[in-house]
């Protein structure tokens, strides 16, 4: 298999995260990850909006399979607020504490992971050229 088939099914799978969570995220609300079936409205609104942004970050993600190789200024955008959110999330760890196991692996795929695939996507571009 070649490195672009590869890193297509390796996204591919990636995105089944967002995916997932984020829709589970926004039927359910936060009432999935073990909390009170019923929380403060405001809680309940703002973790559904987040989800929903986890969702589209993933579907926008799966639109860069196709043709990877020429999608690298979208996937490093998404890639850079995937990023962005493992660093909040961080700062989550380091002020309040760790969080559940779910959480410590989405941390490990926002600050490890995405930007392995953001290099590994660059360098499948620069061998097209």
């Amino acid at each position: 298999m070649n490195q672009r088939r590869l890193l297509q099914l390796t996204i591919a799978i990636a995105c089944l995260v967002p995916l997932l969570i984020g829709g589970k995220g926004v039927l359910s609300g936060p009432g999935f990850l073990g909390h009170p079936p019923v929380v403060p409205r405001d809680l309940d609104s703002h973790f559904r909006y987040v989800s929903g942004i986890f969702l589209g970050v993933g579907i926008a993600f799966a639109t860069c399979i196709p043709r990877i190789e020429v999608r690298g200024a979208r996937f490093r955008l998404l890639g850079s607020l995937v990023i962005a959110g493992g660093l909040a999330r961080l700062l989550s760890l380091i002020m309040v504490g760790a969080p559940s196991r779910g959480h410590l692996i989405g941390l490990a795929m926002e600050l490890g992971v995405v930007p392995m695939l953001m290099l590994w996507q660059a360098r499948v571009a620069r061998r097209r050229w």
